[in-house]
């Protein structure tokens, strides 16, 4: 059985669509998850991006794009009040949860997804329902420790340290997916398609290009 590494952000509507599709897009193949919490801005800091939601009509697009495929994947989707927002409390939340490994089981991040892309509109931030939340989860350290938050800056710069631009990104073996459109690619390579091989490396070799100053 194979490892999978979950690496996201719960600020992505794409993340979320990954998160749910994931068992059906992966039938019969042999993997367990880990569930790895990180926060997306400190990716987009490092690269020097900003994020889609930031430029006005890449979010237009995005927001569509994103209820289209919901809509196709029979998958619930509300946006929530704002967006973007700070996920930062929910990131913490996730690990303050941990199990295995001081990680986050499935049901754990399926809460928080549902919390923010399934409130009906309702601001993820909200005191009383980031309250709420947390009594349901129960979690076994404090979200707001030290020990919680250092957990996330490491796991930032774990992700950082693997090349991760952008979530979601599954890792495999080594092997980046990013995106929820990596998905048939990922049952491929779970599947031992041989073109995860020379392929793969072959496919990323670097070529000449034009520098922008």
């Amino acid at each position: 059985m194979k490892t999978l590494d979950f690496w996201f952000d719960v600020i992505s509507p794409y993340a979320y669509l990954a998160f749910e599709r994931l068992p059906q897009a992966l039938e019969g193949c042999s993997y367990r998850v880990r569930y790895r919490p990180l926060l997306f801005a400190g990716l987009l800091k490092h690269w020097g991006q900003l994020g889609p939601a930031e430029i006005g009509p890449k979010r237009d697009w995005t927001m569509r794009q994103v209820h289209w495929l919901a809509r196709e994947a029979g998958v619930e989707l509300a946006l929530p009040a704002q967006h973007p927002f700070n996920p930062l409390a929910l990131q913490r939340l996730a690990l303050a949860c941990g199990e295995v490994d001081g990680l986050p089981n499935r049901r754990v991040v399926e809460a928080l997804f549902h919390h923010v892309w399934r409130g009906a509109g309702a601001d993820a931030n909200d005191p009383a329902r980031l309250q709420a939340l947390a009594h349901a989860l129960k979690p076994a350290l404090d979200p707001q420790g030290e020990e919680v938050r250092q957990r996330l800056r490491e796991h930032t710069d774990e992700a950082l340290a693997l090349g991760l631009f952008g979530v979601p990104s599954i890792v495999l073996e080594g092997k980046v997916f990013w995106g929820l459109d990596a998905l048939p690619m990922l049952k491929a390579a779970l599947q031992g398609d041989a073109w995860f091989e020379a392929p793969w490396q072959e496919a990323a070799r670097p070529l000449p290009g034009v520098q922008r100053r």
